[in-house]
């Protein structure tokens, strides 16, 4: 397919660009358990592809960077996590310091979960925030909700939206918008590209920088499927079909700024 017009000037001036992309949904299907989650070959060739062209090239995820480092294994790709709280530095996976003192209050939270919630998922993810999932007994939904939500409370964590799970995570103002933010820090354009709830701040960071005039573009790409928030749709420069989708996108997305004279 031919590169989307928003995306061309991105491509005209690769230099200057960020691209930054979601793991779950976006490059890697969803599946029932997270630990088998794995990145499409296809995504992560598209990636590579894009590194060494672009100014910054990076996955922002709700996931742990260490797991995403595992995962996807591609020097030159930046990684940042559980939803903005870390970030893989030289090797080394560096959780923001406003966090430090809430970890053992998210460990007793985890331990309280894994009692009350015995037959759901209960995923620790690095000491850092724990989530519930119900995707395979979507049925107990409204449980997990009222128990996810008093164990909070119990604890002063947040409790943060994602699809058919909640996180409970420390109550700092770190999200894939200010992750975004960071990243795209000296460049003229980027793009986001997401499919679930929590990526609405990642799109919404990237119209207030282009608002503020400190970005001269800014695209926002929704990654469809049946599940993708309606929210995200409407806000979205660009939709995909899945990861197949993004992964053509993405592909182009490399050829068009290999071909740009520069």
């Amino acid at each position: 397919m031919p590169l989307p017009a928003p995306l061309l000037p991105l491509a005209a001036r690769p230099r200057e660009a960020a691209v930054l992309v979601d793991f779950d949904g976006s490059i890697s299907a969803i599946v029932d358990d997270p630990a088998s989650a794995r990145v499409l070959p296809a995504a992560r060739d598209a990636l590579a592809a894009l590194i060494g062209t672009f100014a910054t090239v990076a996955v922002v995820s709700g996931r742990p960077v260490e797991f995403l480092a595992r995962a996807i294994d591609l020097p030159g790709l930046t990684l940042v996590g559980q939803y903005g709280l870390e970030r893989m530095v030289d090797g080394r996976a560096v959780v923001d310091a406003r966090a430090e003192p809430y970890l053992d209050a998210v460990a007793a939270a985890a331990d309280e979960l894994e009692r009350e919630l015995p037959d759901l998922l209960v995923e620790r993810k690095a000491g850092v925030a724990v989530t519930v999932h119900w995707r395979t007994a979507p049925d107990r939904e409204r449980a997990a909700l009222d128990v996810v939500d008093a164990v909070a409370r119990r604890h002063g964590l947040t409790v943060y939206a994602t699809k058919m799970a909640r996180e409970l995570r420390p109550p700092v103002p770190a999200d894939k918008g200010t992750a975004v933010e960071a990243l795209v820090a000296g460049a003229t354009g980027a793009c986001f590209a997401g499919d679930d709830r929590g990526d609405l701040d990642a799109f919404a960071a990237l119209e207030r920088l282009a608002a503020a005039g400190r970005l001269d573009h800014a695209v926002r790409v929704a990654v469809g499927s049946a599940e993708v928030p309606a929210e995200l749709l409407a806000q979205a420069d660009v939709a995909v079909d899945g990861p197949a989708g993004l992964v053509t996108l993405l592909e182009e997305l490399a050829g068009a700024a290999t071909r740009t004279p520069r």
